[in-house]
């Protein structure tokens, strides 16, 4: 890269700082609480912060409010395309009364913190790459490539109705050479992370249906609360039933990848020692997890109801099939004595499981980013602008990259401001430093890639 137009865009980027941030403030304070949706606010504000830097935009409407959008640095789509994706949708507050500062108020404290839903999740990461597409707009220069915005919704619900809609439709005949996905990749105390993969999830509502009767005389029905404890109580029998697969990268090679942000290994361990978050994350990357988070029976204090429901969250490895997990809870319910029934089907008297999904994905993995000269210049770039040692891992969440390394593009990375700790939460927050710096990452790697 020309030290000139490097040095041009970093002193941009600090001279509209307070700009900047003031345009993620307007994100924020954007309601796009998923569910509903609402997406197509959010739409508006970038796409009348695209035309005010002469930038190519259009908006796809979808359901009442909802929407998807593309944001273009040039009509040229032959050369280098590299796509930044970012979700417009964030999650509900849940009670705001727990809030020190309201969700939609974008609070920013001692210059420091910016505060309100989707701060870092991922409001940050959105407003970055929007203003990365107006810096290079704004250099007047005539790029070899593309940079192409993806602005989509749905990703908190799974991704259908946004990634993948426009994966399958506007973007059809694009071929990418690079997908950054700006999900906050932050994990303190540690350096950023440059994520190349995501575990799968599967969501499934089991529906038990009993037989209902009066309390004093249980033995008059068939208790559904009981069916219930029985399948969670019985639940990781499944994993005899289910493939032994090896994750992508075993326990060692993670720690590995962290510790070369570190003077030596052995100074890890010992941080490590005391970070039980790091621990968990570390664990649920290398093995098949199931919890339980949702119960519903009973109507009334001396009834036995005739119906009990539980939602299980599975988190899959990479290599992982949802229908083998289905398959495997079926089996296990079979073998605890229970028919197995769609759950429209069955008279009142009739004692059966069904099972929903809820919803599904498979993880994904980018087995060749060591040796991808791409990747290396990202990470040079955020090692440079951070003045930190940034760590390649993996997503222990997931997010709308399996979208897009299936069929689309395989190098497909999360990276972006934001702790990771910090999403969902109550007061979640972004740095504002960070925010700045991601800014940064993203406008000179994409410089790089299509100059």
């Amino acid at each position: 890269m020309m030290i000139m137009a490097k040095d041009r865009i970093i002193n941009e980027i600090d001279a509209k700082r307070e700009e900047y941030v003031e345009f993620l403030r307007r994100l924020v304070k954007t309601d796009s609480y998923n569910p509903p949706g609402n997406e197509k606010n959010v739409a508006d504000v970038i796409k009348e912060f695209f035309q005010a830097n002469n930038i190519k935009c259009v908006i796809f409407p979808f359901d009442e409010n909802r929407a998807n959008m593309l944001g273009y640095l040039n009509e040229n789509f032959e050369g280098t395309n590299i796509i930044f994706n970012g979700h417009m949708d964030v999650v509900p507050p849940g009670s705001e009364e727990e809030w020190n500062y309201s969700p939609l108020e974008g609070k920013v404290k001692r210059n420091k913190y910016l505060y309100g839903r989707g701060a870092a999740d991922m409001k940050g990461g959105l407003a970055a790459m929007a203003i990365t597409l107006s810096l290079l707009k704004n250099l007047n220069k005539e790029f070899s490539g593309n940079l192409i915005f993806m602005g989509v919704s749905d990703e908190e619900t799974g991704g259908k109705y946004g990634t993948k809609k426009l994966l399958d439709t506007e973007l059809r005949g694009i071929n990418p050479s690079f997908v950054v996905i700006g999900e906050p990749t932050g994990l303190n105390p540690l350096p950023k992370a440059v994520i190349v993969g995501e575990r799968g999830h599967l969501q499934l509502k089991i529906i038990a249906n009993g037989i209902s009767c009066h309390a004093s005389m249980p033995g008059m029905g068939k208790n559904p609360i009981y069916m219930i404890n029985n399948i969670i109580s019985n639940l990781n029998k499944i994993d005899d039933y289910i493939s032994s697969i090896n994750p992508p990268l075993s326990l060692n090679e993670l720690k590995d990848l962290i510790s070369a942000s570190f003077p030596s290994r052995e100074i890890f361990e010992k941080i490590l020692a005391d970070q039980e978050l790091l621990q968990n994350v570390l664990k649920s990357l290398i093995r098949f997890t199931k919890s339980v988070t949702m119960i519903k029976g009973g109507i009334k204090e001396n009834v036995v109801p005739d119906m009990c429901e539980v939602v299980i969250d599975f988190r899959l490895l990479p290599s992982q099939n949802p229908k083998e997990i289905i398959y495997a809870l079926k089996r296990l319910v079979e073998e605890l004595g229970y028919e197995i029934r769609d759950k429209t089907i069955g008279k009142l008297e009739d004692v059966f499981i069904a099972i929903e999904i809820i919803h599904q994905s498979e993880g994904s993995y980018w087995k060749e980013w060591k040796q991808s000269e791409e990747l290396k210049t990202f990470y040079e770039i955020t090692e440079e602008m951070y003045g930190k040692t940034p760590f390649y891992f993996l997503f222990p969440a997931c997010a709308d990259a399996h979208y897009l390394r299936e069929d689309y593009c395989e190098k497909t990375i999360l990276f972006g401001p934001g702790n990771a700790r910090t999403a969902h939460a109550t007061d979640e927050f972004i740095e504002i430093e960070d925010f700045i710096n991601s800014i940064k990452v993203y406008t000179l790697f994409a410089y790089e890639m299509i100059k």
